[in-house]
């Protein structure tokens, strides 16, 4: 979606800007244009502010396409809706939710007779029903609202970020708000923060010249922020609920498969899941029962396994399950190998390159443990091989698309997220043989397993805050890093992933999911600090269990409850470094380098 105003004429996307938001959403396309005329505007002479409204559409709910921006002809508001709304009020949602959010928030906007007679009490209590709306929607979502009763502009992302939208705006003041950087050069944009929803009051701006004749636009924009408690002002109820920083007076029980919170954890996480592979419209795109539409960017490491193995139960059996495992031509890696196979094996056939990466050999194991495990699946192994020039091919289309970002890590994460979820690979055409074919995965959902080291302790600085500063260290740390997801991870994956026409979905920042787990006491997360089991005779799975690492234990704990035992034992591996996407031109580059 690509919304803003100008203070003189209306502004449509350069073309490259309307690629990507075509990419975005194949199915539908489509402009709203509205002007706003004085009387209303700050200033002495009528004067018309100009907005235009651009949306594309990738339909994954309901029976059919819905064409976006959503415009409701007797109050003039409009809607751009990048999202899900699984549940509103609690209560689950069939169909197309973009629909109802727009019917829910145009009531809201109305005029009510029973609110006393000053506008300004009228434009409160629209404002309080709004905001309540907004706080009762549970999913991930950006969104623009054009308010024509009250001429206010609402704009938002959820209280995670899960959803890219970002904001830019030119020397003259003109605003666009996108799902995309803008691709004139020079153009600056930044991420608009999870902080709550912003306000931008259209009658309240200013325009003036510049001697040339040039006009400029100033406003404000108030921010009615996510709280946890209750005041008389507007606020939005976080739907997530605060950390437990509560620290254990001696050393916790072990975890172990018995634990209550291990069970809890496979109820919670089920019902994520399941709210996010269920119903999925195929709309023309693949055959019905025999193409994915569900599929997973696939490590071989716990988190994606885990969701994999409980897509498989949420499921009917008959629908396949793409598994998207991406590994890459890293020429460093790759002159070292060819060293090592002349050294060892002298003429004989090399290793591949791709098949010697990390993440296609836990990926190959996992895939192997899930046919075991669930036979009665077909799990289709997609090996995404990226050699070197495809890389630098693409290399400036990912930088532009992962802007405002800019560092090397983030170059890196964004381009294995980019091939994965472009789902172009190579598939084995029988078990039992080494033939294989192209392919490109149907889904258009992508499973996702980020959330689940932040919550649960997953990675090295969790054991090292740990060791320095206990509990209380520990819990800082998570805490510090869900409360970035949106800022550090999630827009800028939103923005690569979604520019191939596919959606990620993440089971583990589901708002319900997460307030379990922020709510959980630390140590029924991850095995830090916690007392040692005794050893229980002729129990192989007990124990398996007591000798699982630390990080990441409980989840540890269920993947093996579900007969996982490989899975249970992966140790956590940063993406860049399993697909080998990590220092890909230069061997002295850091991850905080600027490209």
């Amino acid at each position: 979606m690509l919304p803003g105003y100008h203070a003189s004429e209306h502004v449509l996307p350069q073309k490259k800007t309307a690629t990507w938001l075509r990419n975005r959403g194949p199915d539908n396309y489509h402009t709203h244009l509205v002007k706003l005329e004085s009387p209303g505007l700050s200033t002495s002479a009528p004067e018309t502010i100009y907005l235009t409204f651009i949306s594309s559409v990738l339909a994954l709910r309901g029976d059919h396409v819905t064409s976006q921006p959503l415009v409701d002809t007797d109050s003039n508001s409009v809607l751009c809706w990048n999202g899900e709304a699984w549940k509103i009020n609690g209560e689950l949602i069939d169909g197309n939710d973009t629909q109802l959010v727009f019917q829910e928030l145009i009531e809201a906007s109305r005029y009510r007779h029973d609110v006393g007679e000053s506008e300004e009490s009228r434009l409160n209590d629209s404002v309080a029903r709004l905001t309540n709306i907004i706080s009762n929607i549970r999913g991930p979502f950006a969104f623009v609202f054009y308010d024509g009763v009250h001429r206010r502009l609402y704009f938002s992302r959820d209280c995670l970020g899960r959803r890219s939208l970002l904001r830019g705006q030119d020397d003259h003041g003109n605003l666009k708000i996108c799902s995309v950087c803008d691709a004139l050069p020079g153009a600056s944009f930044e991420e608009v923060e999870c902080d709550g929803v912003h306000v931008i009051d259209l009658s309240r701006i200013s325009l003036s010249k510049d001697p040339e004749g040039t006009r400029s636009i100033s406003y404000e924009v108030e921010v009615i922020p996510w709280s946890y408690g209750s005041t008389d002002a507007p606020r939005l109820k976080n739907p997530v609920a605060p950390m437990n920083r509560t620290s254990p007076s001696t050393d916790p029980p072990s975890l172990s498969l018995s634990s209550s919170c291990v069970h809890t954890l496979e109820d919670e996480l089920r019902l994520s899941v399941e709210v996010r592979v269920r119903n999925i419209p195929q709309l023309g795109h693949g055959n019905p029962g025999t193409d994915a539409k569900v599929g997973v960017l696939f490590s071989g490491g716990l988190d994606c396994t885990l969701l994999a193995r409980l897509a498989h139960d949420a499921l009917p059996k008959e629908e396949s399950i793409d598994l998207i495992n991406v590994a890459f031509e890293n020429p460093r890696v790759a002159a070292a190998l060819k060293a090592k196979n002349e050294k060892v094996n002298g003429n004989e056939e090399m290793t591949s390159i791709y098949e010697s990466c990390p993440d296609r050999i836990t990926g190959r194991a996992g895939h192997a443990e899930l046919q075991k495990v669930c036979p009665d699946r077909v799990w289709r192994f997609v090996a995404v091989n990226v050699p070197f020039q495809d890389f630098t091919a693409h290399r400036d289309e990912v930088i532009q698309l992962i802007r405002p970002h800019n560092t090397e890590m983030d170059l890196s994460i964004a381009c294995a997220l980019y091939f994965a979820s472009r789902g172009q690979g190579v598939v084995t055409t029988n078990d039992s043989s080494d033939a294989t074919t192209t392919y490109t995965t149907t889904a258009r959902v992508l499973l996702s397993g980020l959330g689940a080291d932040e919550l649960f302790a997953g990675y090295g600085r969790h054991g090292i805050a740990f060791a320095r500063k206990g509990f209380q260290g520990l819990i800082d740390e998570i805490d510090l890093d869900v409360g970035r997801l949106g800022k550090r991870n999630l827009g800028r994956d939103d923005r690569v992933i979604s520019n191939w026409g596919r959606e990620a979905r993440f089971p583990f920042l589901d708002e319900e999911f997460v307030s379990w787990a922020t709510q959980t006491p630390v140590w029924e997360r991850c095995g830090f600090g916690t007392a040692k089991a005794k050893p229980i005779p002729d129990d192989d799975l007990g124990q398996i269990a007591e000798n699982l690492d630390s990080e990441k234990k409980a989840l540890r704990l269920l993947a093996l409850k579900l007969g996982m035992i490989k899975t249970a034992r992966e140790k956590k591996r940063a993406i860049q470094f399993g697909s080998r996407t990590a220092k890909m031109e230069s061997g002295r580059s850091k991850g905080t380098q600027t490209i």
